[in-house]
């Protein structure tokens, strides 16, 4: 019944329009005040210990070195680089969005962040060169859902932040800690790397079967000559990456150098930014931040709450005595976080539901790191779906194009991800073989 409530009370402050924040935190203050004895002084000190994370802090880090990057013309150099390398392909500029989205999304951490970034450059030219459109934006707004699966990712933060300090029961009565940003980081590699390349096969039948053109094939002095430019950027990846798993620094550390990395190739190297344009910078990412930690603050708050109703276990044993098992759960999994995907944007979705579905995962022999990244697919999808998808909204902005539009123009890539999201759940191995084979995971 407790259960029935919380939830009741948080769908119907949604339903009226409520931001997921403020919903969120009303929920928690009714509850405790009308079915608990919970003191208040253990609500307000749970509101500043809540954050209080050294994981957290790399959230706002990772959207500072993503503004830097978006607006320091790093993204044009990629973009110049996949055209030169794939352009000559069927639909070569589609292909080469796919290319530079995925190239992108392993310096942002962001999915709008990498359509930011490459559709403004990429829709209009593909546009300039007789592609339809609704093509252009389709692929980008797609490809562009990368940026939370290849690390680093900011959902993967909020995943690891959502189950910290969680230590459940597995199948056999063994304690399943959650998982670490290291191994969520890592974890996702093989499966972006996957995706990328199903997403750029999908680009190149769609093209070859329409008849879109392609570019003149470069010569490869012109191919190492786009990639000398883009250098810089490229770098940042082996700094960020090759510095968390060289045990030079932790991903909050990485967050940290990668932003201040970011201004300095910006302003200094590049030069395409401008010292007078850095406070523009620094506010629109201090309020991106802002509004991230204020949800995850409140989540915060809703998950102690649930946790301190044992409305977690309570749920998976119940599961448990229903019979459901390992398959059936991750199939309903699914079907839950692509509806919630639908009307949340992807951190309200994982901060509430990864505290709920985390143990129950764990009770059912689901590993912590794989149970990540299904979410994180599940989210990808959800930038692309109707009526709250981010990627459609900020594709629709840069190509003017209607969302009904942009929903018709996605919907190959979007068929193609689905298809992907059950090999991901069903073959643990794709995002749990690296990890292991690095020695970070038993």
């Amino acid at each position: 019944m407790t259960a029935a409530f919380i939830f009741l009370v948080l769908i119907a402050l949604l339903l009226v329009g409520m931001p997921v924040s403020i919903a969120l935190g009303l929920t928690v203050l009714t509850v405790l005040f009308v079915l608990t004895d919970v003191p208040l002084d253990a609500v307000a000190l749970k509101l500043f210990t809540g954050i209080e994370s050294f994981e957290l802090m790399c959230v706002p880090f990772f959207i500072l070195a993503g503004n830097f990057l978006t607006h320091g013309g790093v993204a044009r150099r990629m973009i110049r680089f996949a055209t030169a390398m794939t352009g000559h392909w069927p639909g070569g500029l589609g292909l080469a969005a796919v290319v530079a989205c995925a190239i992108f999304a392993a310096v942002s951490g962001s999915s709008p962040a990498t359509v930011v970034a490459i559709g403004s450059i990429m829709i209009p030219a593909m546009v300039a060169r007789g592609y339809p459109k609704s093509f252009g934006a389709g692929v980008v707004a797609s490809s562009g859902a990368l940026g939370i699966l290849i690390p680093p990712s900011i959902v993967m933060v909020l995943y690891a932040v959502a189950t910290s300090g969680m230590a459940v029961k597995g199948p056999g009565g063994e304690r399943v800690y959650a998982a670490s940003v290291d191994d969520l980081f890592m974890a996702g590699v093989v499966p972006g790397i996957m995706l990328a390349t199903i997403l750029a096969l999908t680009t190149v039948w769609l093209a070859w079967r329409r008849g879109y053109p392609r570019s003149e094939r470069e010569s490869w002095s012109e191919r190492f000559s786009a990639l000398a430019d883009c250098f810089w950027g490229l770098a940042l990846i082996v700094i960020v990456m090759g510095g968390i798993y060289g045990g030079v620094f932790t991903p909050t550390e990485a967050a940290a150098v990668s932003a201040v990395y970011a201004f300095i190739v910006a302003v200094y190297i590049y030069r395409d930014l401008k010292l007078s344009d850095v406070p523009r910078v620094l506010l629109a990412s201090a309020s991106m931040s802002a509004m991230l930690l204020y949800i995850i603050t409140n989540a915060v708050l809703f998950s102690f709450l649930l946790t301190h109703e044992q409305i977690p276990q309570a749920i998976a044993d119940w599961l448990v005595a229903q019979g459901f098992g390992k398959i059936s759960f991750l199939a309903v999994v699914n079907v839950v976080l692509l509806v919630a995907g639908c009307f949340m944007e992807p951190a309200s979705v994982t901060l509430i539901l990864a505290p709920i579905l985390f143990p129950v995962a764990a009770q059912l022999g689901v590993d912590p790191v794989h149970f990540g990244i299904i979410m994180v697919v599940n989210m990808e999808i959800g930038m692309l779906t109707p009526p709250v998808g981010l990627n459609l909204y900020v594709a629709s902005g840069i190509s003017r194009l209607g969302l009904t539009t942009m929903s018709r123009a996605v919907m190959p890539w979007l068929t193609t991800m689905i298809g992907f999201l059950l090999l991901v759940t069903y073959w643990p191995d794709l995002s749990l073989a690296l990890p292991r084979w690095l020695g970070m995971m038993r």
